[in-house]
């Protein structure tokens, strides 16, 4: 199977792909977001990883954007806890380094190490795993890179820190999107994006069609819509099966809906263990 990933083998998407979709995956590097959309939407990946939120940072703002008007379902979704290691080349040593390269997330999740490390300068890289492969490419001895585990074991980097993220309750959620609607059988969750009619109470409406059937509404996220200022797509992700309850929820949404897409109905994954 042919996985698509934001930025180059080795980011936390290639991790996330792996423990999603298992170890013979083959991973299609997109350069952007939009590549990447491209990439599963032309057939060039048959699935595509992308991070939608995280625990620290929030919602992927330009994801969700994408969602909306791409063609993609979406089949799946798996948690990924991110770990930001410190990566040098072999034999380097922390109190040697001057410079250390990274996606700028991963720079700002790492807050606390430069500020006890004053001296080393933090260099804004595109990706995380690309900054590990430039290194070990031709970068000094004086320089390193913040990025996963396995990006330093593909490129042949030394851990010289594991763990270096300010917050070790650090999770990425990402959705795994495909051509095809995923089966209905095993669906344990359901996202769709909606536009409302205008009359008064109209979203109070929507929610109370899923309340009043126990339906747990997981997550609700509102976006302009574009061409219409001051307008708002929302988009919601819902917990339960389609062929029951959900499904005679989401018949009365479409009454008081001006619009309605439903995105993807799959497994939801487990809760992380913040323990």
């Amino acid at each position: 199977m042919r996985v698509g990933i934001q930025g180059e083998r080795g980011a936390f998407s290639h991790e996330a792909a792996l423990r999603a979709l298992g170890d013979a995956v083959e991973i299609v590097p997109c350069e952007s977001f939009e590549r990447l959309f491209e990439a599963a939407a032309s057939g060039r990946a048959d699935r595509v990883m992308v991070p939608i939120e995280n625990s620290l940072h929030g919602s992927i703002h330009e994801n969700y954007d994408r969602l909306s008007g791409s063609p993609l379902h979406i089949v799946g979704e798996v948690g990924l806890r991110v770990r930001q290691c410190l990566i040098g080349r072999p034999g380097a040593e922390i109190s040697g380094l001057t410079r250390v390269a990274s996606h700028p997330v991963a720079l700002a999740q790492c807050r606390l190490f430069f500020a006890e490390h004053s001296r080393i300068e933090a260099v804004v890289a595109y990706d995380t795993a690309g900054s590990v492969r430039d290194l070990m490419r031709d970068g000094p001895p004086t320089s390193a890179a913040i990025a996963s585990v396995l990006a330093a074991e593909l490129y042949g980097g030394q851990v010289l820190e594991a763990g270096i993220e300010d917050d070790p309750q650090n999770y990425t959620r990402f959705l795994i999107l495909a051509r095809a609607e995923g089966p209905l059988e095993g669906a344990t969750k359901t996202s769709l994006v909606f536009t409302l009619k205008h009359e008064p109470g109209t979203l109070h409406r929507a929610l109370g069609f899923f309340a009043v059937r126990g339906v747990d509404v997981a997550k609700i996220e509102s976006r302009p819509l574009r061409g219409r200022p001051f307008e708002y797509l929302f988009y919601v992700d819902v917990l339960g099966d389609r062929r029951g309850a959900l499904g005679d929820a989401l018949r009365e949404l479409e009454t008081v809906s001006a619009s309605l897409r439903i995105l993807g109905s799959y497994p939801a994954a487990a809760r992380p263990d913040y323990a």
